[in-house]
């Protein structure tokens, strides 16, 4: 059969990503800030697109319906003025007029709430403002010292030399937010180009500074200065901080061992070592912590169903300005012109209608969640049941990987606090017999109350443990309870006892 080409028509089916698509995908996992953050990026980059106005609270009318009450009164005594003549009006009519017509006071509610005087009023009174001054009333706040700044200030006052003052610059530049120095010495003294015996010279003099312990290297070597600080640095002490790995263990008896002392000597100086301050810069203003905000709130209703509803504060608004969007289309004169536009209004229009499927989404997600884990709220950690990405996913009708995205970086808040959304999928545990399975979080949370209520003469090891949560319905390996446990930074039971028994030692 010879070979020859040949034309065909063939049907198929395919999903072309489009930039747009793509932008669409990313917005699902994107947090609230981070979409405002590419909102903001949008409305820079946009002409067509702007903010949609907000309506103003009950406040600020009111403030505006005084405002324009006191204008009205200003433009009446002006009138009165010029119809009856300033020489003869300037005693009495002026100050009749002012004298009744006072400046309104705005009120939150008609419900007898304070009220609130008008800032800044026609009459430019002395009443309250929050820009009093040429700063404003920001001038009068004081913002937090920083660590660095305050480590700087006592290099300015310690160290008088050039050479060695920029290189307790450098070191102070190096050591985080805890206190500890994040570069190594050598990396210091290469960069600067100075022998690494003249940069820990240096490195003694800040570690003299407040907070004691700064600048440290480990947390031996930050409470080692602490407790030289306090005269405390005895041989003894010196054997127990070169040892710290004992301490987390509990293992007071080969302690006392290596340090040469009784039990009394030993509670007495592992108490001291628990009086330090393992992060002495954590006192001092560093990077904002970030606040969590939550995305969707969940609150019971009358009936006993559950109310979920979006932040409003997390959906960005935007709008497409239509009229201007017609007016810049007439006068478009070039190719170029029309097709910028033309692809503004596109990329607008597209964001929007992202905008609202994110908020749809989100919504739908949260909804069969709150439906599958109705005990959690109802009743708390106990009464979590395992779920998985699937069964929401197949429950509203979308795929996996879109459950997966909607879930990440977003938080709900309910009577029991705030909690993220993936929190809520949890790996199943077996039942015993034929009960139902018992989701993972809701293991952990056992295995934390039967710790808390161990009695310090009946420690639970992790078979112990096991053997109670199968006489509650659980079928668990030890394994996993080890697991667990140390997913929740809970002891071993060996350490757990030496711990209680050191504690029991110190209270007599």
């Amino acid at each position: 059969m010879a070979m020859m080409p040949r034309m065909e028509l063939r049907q198929g089916q395919s999903l072309v990503m489009t930039p747009q698509l793509l932008q669409a995908i990313k917005l699902l996992q994107l947090s609230h800030l981070e979409l405002q953050n590419f909102v903001e990026g949008e409305l820079e980059r946009n002409p067509l697109l702007e903010r949609e106005d907000v309506s103003e609270g009950p406040l600020q009318a009111a403030a505006d319906s005084a405002h324009a009450a006191d204008q009205e009164s200003y433009d009446r005594a002006e009138s009165l003025n010029s119809q009856e003549g300033m020489e003869t009006r300037l005693g009495t009519g002026l100050d009749n007029v002012f004298q009744s017509e006072q400046p309104t006071v705005a009120r939150l509610d008609s419900s007898g709430a304070d009220s609130l005087p008008i800032i800044g009023g026609a009459y430019g009174g002395s009443g309250g403002s929050f820009e009093e001054g040429p700063d404003g009333f920001e001038s009068g706040l004081t913002a937090d010292v920083s660590l660095h700044d305050h480590l700087s200030a006592q290099l300015d006052l310690a160290v008088h030399d050039p050479a060695e003052r920029l290189i307790g610059r450098h070191l102070i530049d190096a050591v985080d937010d805890s206190g500890y120095l994040g570069e190594p010495l050598p990396e210091i003294a290469e960069r600067l180009g100075v022998p690494v015996e003249r940069v820990e010279g240096v490195l003694r003099i800040v570690q003299s500074f407040d907070p004691s312990g700064v600048a440290a290297r480990d947390v031996a070597e930050c409470l080692s200065i602490q407790l030289r600080d306090r005269d405390r640095f005895d041989p003894a002490m010196q054997t127990l901080v070169a040892n710290l790995h004992l301490v987390a263990k509990r293992d007071f008896a080969a302690l006392k061992r290596l340090c040469g002392v009784d039990d009394e000597d030993i509670a007495d100086m592992v108490a001291e070592i628990r009086r330090l301050d393992p992060k002495p810069g954590r006192g001092f203003g560093g990077s904002a912590a970030e606040t969590v905000v939550p995305d969707v709130f969940i609150r019971a209703a009358p009936d006993g169903s559950w109310l979920v509803d979006l932040n409003p504060d997390t959906l960005p608004r935007v709008l497409v300005n239509q009229t201007y969007h017609a007016r810049v289309s007439k006068a478009a004169r070039s190719d170029e012109e029309k097709a910028f536009i033309a692809e503004c209004l596109q990329t607008a229009n597209w964001l929007t209608r992202s905008l609202e499927q994110r908020a749809r989404t989100i919504l739908k997600v949260a909804s069969e969640i709150v439906r599958q884990q109705d005990g959690f709220f109802a009743h708390g950690v106990e009464h979590l049941r395992p779920l998985n990405l699937k069964t929401v996913a197949d429950a509203i009708g979308m795929h996996e990987s879109t459950v997966s995205r909607v879930t990440s970086n977003k938080y709900l808040i309910c009577s029991r606090g705030v909690f993220e959304m993936k929190y809520f999928f949890s790996a199943a545990i077996a039942a015993t017999g034929y009960g139902e399975a018992h989701s993972a979080e809701a293991v952990r949370f056992r295995i934390r109350q039967m710790i808390d209520d161990e009695a310090p003469a009946d420690v639970l090891s992790d078979d112990a443990i096991v053997a109670r949560l199968k006489e509650g319905g659980i079928d668990i390996a030890r394994r996993t309870v080890a697991k667990y446990r140390e997913s929740l930074r809970i002891p071993s039971s060996m350490e757990r006892r030496r711990e209680k028994v050191a504690m029991a030692m110190g209270s007599r």
